[in-house]
């Protein structure tokens, strides 16, 4: 999909859309000018936010020295953090101010569940072996591109699935991952602050912490996590299944491509409200930073 805006050297700027609109008068040249100057505030609160910029843990763990107490660790509060995001997402949903934005966020969510992405007008399904289904995933549960409308719901391919595939190379059962009681108190708080800020009733605040969640996931970190996996599973667990953060590396993009979308409508509306929108993205960010930072602390206690 085309993006709305485009990066240079890392910074958000004006899209050929955006001209396009000014040119026929749908914009005025004021109007591009007070969002030329909110993306430059978007860039300095959100893009370089140090969770974005400099991410000490992912940064270490792509190394692949982290041991099996540590691995362990970190799948725990993933897992916990993958869980918990089904109820920020959901209430994403319940609170949509508009039936597009509803759509949008019931994407990220029954995809999450299980329903697959169908892509309109695509090939029957290659055949593969499975040590690449083990790398990139089964190609008949998984996709990165399309819809989940008119797609296919099944078991297997819900995300949490994935990830009981790779705690249980560890030695970890579903009933050892996923719930409140397994997560830190840092984990914690990331869960509760995505139910209040990404879920938020005020679509103001849940659209700035939304479009910073998903450029955060698109900033490189899941590329950190699942390089510091393939080197722990070339040399240490040769059947650790990594499904689930190569999928989630190849499909992030995507869904930033969605909150730039939305960023462009929700902008130029009277209602829309620049304060807000950054508190809720600098907040939700910051809740990010302490999750990383508490696995940073934890792995090592």
């Amino acid at each position: 999909m085309t993006s709305l805006l485009t990066t240079s050297s890392s910074r958000l700027t004006i899209s050929s859309r955006i001209e396009e609109r000014l040119r026929q008068g749908e914009l005025t040249q004021d109007r591009v000018d007070e969002f030329r100057d909110f993306l430059v505030e978007v860039d300095r609160e959100f893009m370089q936010h140090r969770i974005i910029t400099n991410n000490a843990y992912t940064r270490w763990f792509r190394e692949g020295r982290a041991t099996d107490e540590e691995l362990v660790y970190f799948i725990k509060q993933f897992s916990v953090f993958s869980n918990q995001f089904l109820i920020a997402a959901l209430q994403k949903v319940i609170n949509s101010p508009t039936l597009q934005q509803s759509r949008a966020s019931r994407e990220i969510l029954l995809n999450e569940l299980g329903v697959i992405y169908r892509k309109l007008g695509a090939v029957a399904s290659r055949i593969v072996q499975s040590d690449e289904k083990d790398r990139e995933g089964d190609p008949e549960l998984v996709s990165t591109e399309g819809t989940v409308d008119g797609g296919i719901c099944r078991f297997q391919a819900a995300h949490f699935e994935w990830l009981v595939g790779v705690a249980e190379g560890l030695g970890l059962s579903y009933a050892d991952i996923g719930k409140r009681k397994h997560g830190s108190p840092t984990t914690l708080h990331f869960c509760d602050e995505l139910i209040r800020l990404y879920g938020s009733a005020d679509p103001q605040i849940a659209e700035g912490a939304s479009f910073a969640v998903e450029n955060w996931a698109a900033a490189g970190f899941w590329q950190e996590l699942e390089d510091g996996l393939t080197r722990i599973k070339q040399t240490r667990h040769l059947h650790l299944r990594l499904a689930f953060f190569t999928w989630h590396n190849r499909v992030e993009a995507q869904h930033a491509g969605h909150t730039l979308e939305e960023l462009e409508e929700v902008y130029f509306k009277p209602d829309f409200d620049r304060a807000k929108f950054i508190q809720g993205g600098r907040e939700i960010l910051d809740a990010i930073a302490v999750f990383w930072d508490g696995l940073n602390i934890g792995s090592r206690e």
